[in-house]
Parts: structure tokens; C-alpha cells; sequence
């Protein structure tokens, strides 16, 4: 008898749902343990540690690492060439995947350290590369990814240290969405964008759901939001004295 090579059964057991990110770890027949994410018309599998595919690319753990040491070598004069703007492409779709699987099966930690990996990649190719209109359309998906990295790093510290340290964990992803908006000179937006204003209800959760008062920094960073720069510098001088 020929050997079945399709996957009837495994999708007719697994059903795809529109708009829900289905995702399961599973073992594979070698014992390891694999991630996998129901797709409409089939099964993505992709590796739990390293890179996504599981390859290594030129001996590396991950494309991202490969370049990294190509840019050591060549120093300032080192540029992406389009094949290898296309294969960063590729590492980026890999890491949103898995990303969006660790959120959907809560394993936040997991999630948080794809979203640092994505993030430095993106700062690679933005410092590596003089297509500015390529470099754009990646960083108009970096405040995705910083709510990503701030949701799953918030929850993660929930879960290993307590309620406390999840709002400063809350309250530094909020500082590093401020200083994008800075950085593109559209402060006044930052109250009003729909990412930050989720971020800002999981806040609000935190601290009713256990009880939680505004922390020194989140009083300083509404006195500076709201101009009450006579506050703000009262409660810089109370910050110096207790990190003293």
C-alpha cells in the first residue's frame, strides 16, 4: 500500500475558525515539542526555540544573527542587498506567527522574548538599509509590536512576580510607545492612538483588580502629560530621594 502523504485527518479533527488564532503544541515524533497554527487551508508547524523553520542560517541560530555578524565584519560600510531584504522578510513573517500563537495559547514570556527578537531586527534594518521606502514599511508595524511586547511582558510578570511589578512592567512599554511618538514629533497623539489606549485599560484592570495606587513615575508622567511642571519636579526630587 502506497504511504498517505496528506493531512485529512489532522484537519478535519482541527477545524479552522474564522478570525481565531488556533494554535497547539503538540509532540513531535522525535519526541520534541512542536508549535502548531491552524491556518484555512492547512497546518503551519513551527519550531519552539530558535528560529521558527528550525533552519540555521549559515550556521547561525536565526537570519538576524547571520547578519549581525556580516555587519561586525564589513563595519559602517555594510547595506542590505534586496535578497537579503527579502530573506529578513521571511525571519519577520516566521517570528509574527509564532508571536501570535504564544499570545493565543498565554505563553507570555515566550511571546515577549519573539517580539525583543523582532523588534532588534527592526532597528538592524532600519540602521542598515537606504530603502527608505522598504525601512517604512516595516516600521509602520513597530507600535503592533510594542503592544504586543508590552501586553505579554506585563502578564508574564504578573504570573512569575506579582500585580506591582506588572504595572512597572506596564508602565516602561508605555514609556517606550511615548518615546515613538516623540521620536516622530506627534506627541498630541499618544492619548488618542487605539494601541496605547488599550494598554492604558489593562492599567486601569490591574489596578482595580488588585487594588493597585499610581506608582511615583506614572504621577510624573501625568504631571508632564498635563503640563504641572511644579509637580513633576516635586515628584522628580521624591524619585532621586527613594532610588537614594
Amino acid at each position: 500500500m502506497a504511504r498517505r502523504h496528506d493531512i485529512d485527518r489532522i484537519l478535519q479533527e482541527w477545524p479552522y475558525e474564522p478570525g481565531e488564532i488556533s494554535a497547539r503544541i503538540v509532540r513531535a515524533t522525535d519526541g520534541r515539542e512542536v508549535l502548531q497554527m491552524r491556518v484555512e487551508m492547512g497546518v503551519l508547524q513551527l519550531e519552539t526555540e530558535g528560529r521558527p523553520d528550525g533552519q540555521r542560517p549559515g550556521g547561525a541560530d536565526t537570519y538576524f544573527d547571520q547578519l549581525s555578524r556580516l555587519a561586525a565584519k564589513a563595519g559602517e560600510a555594510f547595506e542590505l542587498t534586496p535578497d537579503q531584504c527579502a530573506e529578513a522578510d521571511r525571519e519577520f513573517m516566521q517570528y509574527y506567527h509564532r508571536r501570535v500563537c504564544w499570545l493565543a495559547l498565554r505563553e507570555f514570556r515566550r511571546a515577549a522574548v519573539d517580539a525583543d527578537h523582532t523588534l532588534a531586527f527592526m532597528d538592524f534594518v532600519r540602521d542598515h538599509n537606504s530603502d527608505e521606502e522598504w525601512t517604512l514599511s516595516h516600521e509602520q508595524y513597530r507600535p503592533f509590536v510594542l503592544f504586543h511586547r508590552a501586553q505579554a511582558a506585563t502578564l508574564a510578570t504578573l504570573e512569575e512576580k506579582g500585580p506591582e511589578d506588572a504595572l512597572v512592567e506596564l508602565n516602561r512599554g508605555l514609556q517606550r510607545f511615548r518615546d515613538l511618538f516623540s521620536q516622530y514629533e506627534a506627541e498630541d497623539q499618544f492619548d488618542e492612538d487605539e494601541l496605547v489606549q488599550r494598554l492604558l485599560e489593562l492599567r486601569d484592570t490591574l489596578r482595580e483588580q488588585y487594588d493597585l495606587k499610581p506608582s511615583l513615575s506614572e504621577q510624573l508622567a501625568d504631571a508632564v502629560a498635563h503640563e504641572q511642571y511644579e509637580l513633576a519636579a516635586k515628584l522628580r526630587d521624591e524619585l532621586s530621594r527613594r532610588g537614594k
